[in-house]
């Protein structure tokens, strides 16, 4: 399988899908690197574009990510993961178990277009 990592600069977006229960958990970047570790180990891997280093979620926290299915999307240039949370299942550094926690107010948004 080749990705296409030249089109965002050497990086692809890296979506952490729960295995059992398809909630999105989290979205990271990787670059080749990441995504061969991530492959060799089994344990999700990511690049980190403020520190400019790989880092495997959950080496510090236990809340690792194991990599159960991945696949590229149409245009290979996004890494879909499928895994199951290790730990206690935080995998957000905000401490809950998915990223995305904060909604929009749509409700607001069409009121206001009334």
């Amino acid at each position: 399988m080749q990705i296409d990592f030249e089109k965002m600069g050497g990086l692809v977006p890296a979506i952490v899908q729960d295995a059992d229960n398809g909630d999105v958990l989290m979205v990271g970047f990787m670059n080749q690197e990441a995504l061969d570790k991530t492959l060799a180990i089994g344990y999700v891997t990511f690049y980190s574009r403020t520190r400019n280093k790989l880092w495997t979620k959950g080496e510090t926290s236990g809340n690792r990510l194991k990599l159960l299915w991945a696949a590229t999307d149409c245009d290979n240039d996004t890494i879909l993961c499928k895994v199951r949370v290790e730990g206690d299942g935080l995998v957000c550094h905000e401490g809950t178990r998915s990223c995305f926690t904060k909604p929009f107010d749509l409700a607001a948004k069409e009121a206001a277009n009334a």
